[in-house]
């Protein structure tokens, strides 16, 4: 069984079993014939996502990053129903398709974790904290005390406090993945936007919680929001000072069971997934558990185990060459055995992450544009949402304050799980929840464009 010995080989074994877990639940459940039949369906719906993920890369031709091809593409292939062709709708709400969305997107903070430090996040730890602040309480008050008022007359204040909490989500995914195309995750300002988000999670969270109980009670429990506060900061400051602690020991621990490639991937995801459920388990978002378990792993506490087998190869084979060139190939050999863990894990991420994207885009409903009054509120709306988060840019201190603050902008999937809330305890009408999603929309689709433009631009500056 020597494939078996390859990271991707694993990763991809992994991915099969899965889908074998999922699918057997869902033959379990239904039984049958319909069940296997489903089961064929999920088989080609898959192929059919990943295809039309990695045909739009084709947007990387024009400068743009992938994520918003597979977000275009997931838009384009959601609303086919406009015209009459309804082939696609049954993925929407297919179960194994959510989940390995879901997953993709856990993945995705994972390995944006494992290409930051906790060194680089403490050192723009305060310039993180009053972005977040600021992109915040500012959409929030913009919301709640002048947008909604103005542009939605005659609602209830709880629908303008829901409206106010919606526009203070940031959702990571989208910026990130941006970052990770265009090569920056080490910078200065993706590690602002980085660190921000995750403190704009636990902040929008707190919001959530008060707005909703102000809406269902129509008080505040003081000491219910305070816990709430003290069980996010608990989770974080021990995940990355026990979880920084305790990661050698494990690694040693299983490495005397076992030091192949397959026990270190399982030490990796392993403690991804355990990460993001106990984020869960608190009311945290399973990504900030998975961002915060890749910046406790490292390569060093992994030395126990066996290198890939191409770099023992390699590293064996140059022990005969001339001296200038095995320092050379020992350069490259270094370097990539300090990226171990990314490798290891690029090639699930490869085939994960363009689920969240694409279900992502296939959520757009192009139909909420019929409505002109509703597009032209919406767009008020999103001009608020754009300053509200670009103007906590101005508190980054000296970077690129455009950058950081565009970094902030899109609302992704946590814009409409605000909205979800808010319509489930009804005090968003449709025409407000009609207008999120196109603030939504817009939010997400424009920032991939101009993140990619400012970058560039910052690229080719002089002083970068």
């Amino acid at each position: 069984m020597p494939m078996l010995r390859t990271p991707k080989a694993i990763q991809l074994a992994l991915a099969a079993s899965v889908f074998v877990t999922a699918v057997w639940s869902v033959d379990a459940a239904a039984g049958g014939g319909a069940a296997a039949e489903h089961t064929a369906w999920v088989f080609l719906w898959i192929a059919l996502i990943l295809g039309a993920a990695k045909t739009a890369s084709l947007v990387e031709r024009f400068g743009q990053p992938a994520v918003l091809g597979e977000l275009l593409v997931g838009i384009a292939l959601g609303n086919l129903f406009l015209l009459g062709i309804d082939w696609f709708e049954s993925i929407k709400t297919d179960e194994i398709v959510k989940f390995l969305a879901e997953l993709g997107v856990v993945i995705l903070l994972f390995q944006i974790g494992l290409e930051s430090s906790v060194d680089s996040m403490r050192r723009v730890g305060v310039r993180a904290f009053l972005v977040a602040v600021v992109g915040v309480v500012l959409p929030f008050l913009l919301g709640t005390l002048i947008v909604g008022p103005l542009l939605l007359p005659g609602l209830s204040f709880n629908a303008y406090l829901f409206l106010g909490a919606t526009l203070t989500a940031t959702s990571v995914g989208i910026t990130g993945r941006v970052f990770k195309d265009m090569g920056t995750l080490q910078t200065a300002e993706s590690q602002i936007v980085l660190g921000a988000a995750v403190i704009d999670d636990v902040l929008g969270l707190v919001i959530l919680a008060v707005v909703s109980a102000i809406v269902s009670a129509g008080t505040v429990d003081a000491l219910g929001v305070a816990w709430i506060v003290a069980k996010a900061m608990l989770f974080l400051v021990a995940a990355l000072v026990l979880g920084q602690m305790m990661a050698p020991r494990i690694s040693r621990f299983f490495s005397r069971i076992h030091t192949g490639v397959g026990m270190k991937f399982m030490l990796v995801i392993g403690t991804c997934l355990v990460f993001a459920f106990l984020a869960q388990q608190i009311g945290l978002a399973p990504i900030v558990g998975a961002f915060a378990a890749g910046l406790i792993l490292d390569e060093v506490q992994f030395r126990d185990f066996e290198s890939p087998e191409f770099i023992a190869d390699v590293s064996r084979e140059v022990q005969d060459m001339a001296p200038a060139v095995r320092e050379r190939l020992g350069k490259v050999i270094a370097r990539h055995q300090q990226r171990g863990l990314e490798e290891l894990v690029s090639p699930l991420g490869h085939f994960l992450v363009p689920f969240f994207f694409v279900i992502t885009g296939m959520g757009v409903r192009l139909d909420a544009l019929f409505n002109l009054h509703a597009v032209l509120i919406a767009l008020g709306i999103t001009a608020a949402a754009v300053v509200g988060k670009v103007a906590a840019g101005i508190v980054a201190g000296k970077v690129d304050k455009w950058l950081v603050g565009w970094g902030m902008v899109p609302r992704g999937e946590v814009g409409l799980i605000f909205a979800v809330v808010g319509k489930g305890l009804g005090v968003v009408s449709d025409e407000v929840f009609s207008v999120i999603v196109i603030m939504v929309m817009l939010t997400t689709l424009m920032t991939p464009p101009i993140l990619a433009f400012l970058i560039k631009r910052r690229q080719r500056s002089p002083a970068a």
